[in-house]
């Protein structure tokens, strides 16, 4: 695993938040899902993935993010991704995943009301 990558969880509000630091790639993606699983047992409202601190996400991390969406939508979760650096922003634009999930630019608005699709 990348020794720059850490996965933590937080609360603000009703949302549970996870933040990402560092590449999310086929060696830390089973981190990010296993502490994505975990939020459900204690998630309010809303899901929120922090990914401000990403340098890199290949197709695994993208795969556990929609396992997450449709994980939060079976269970009446809004999933809310916070992306500010254009180039993680254009990973999401090229796979076209821009429609799927709702991306807001910071962690204030992600768990601020209001916020959706």
């Amino acid at each position: 695993m990348d020794e720059a990558f850490e996965v933590s969880e937080g609360h603000a509000g009703d949302a549970c938040v996870v933040t990402v630091v560092g590449e999310v790639d086929v060696a830390t993606a089973p981190a990010l899902r296993e502490c994505l699983d975990g939020v459900f047992e204690h998630a309010g409202g809303a899901v929120v993935v922090d990914l401000l601190g990403v340098t890199f996400i290949d197709s695994t991390g993208l795969g556990v993010l929609i396992g997450t969406q449709r994980r939060c939508a079976d269970s009446g979760l809004d999933l809310r991704l916070v992306i500010e650096e254009p180039r993680i922003l254009k990973v999401f634009e090229i796979t076209g995943l821009t429609d799927l999930f709702a991306i807001v630019p910071s962690l204030q608005r992600a768990t601020g009301d209001g916020v959706g699709r």
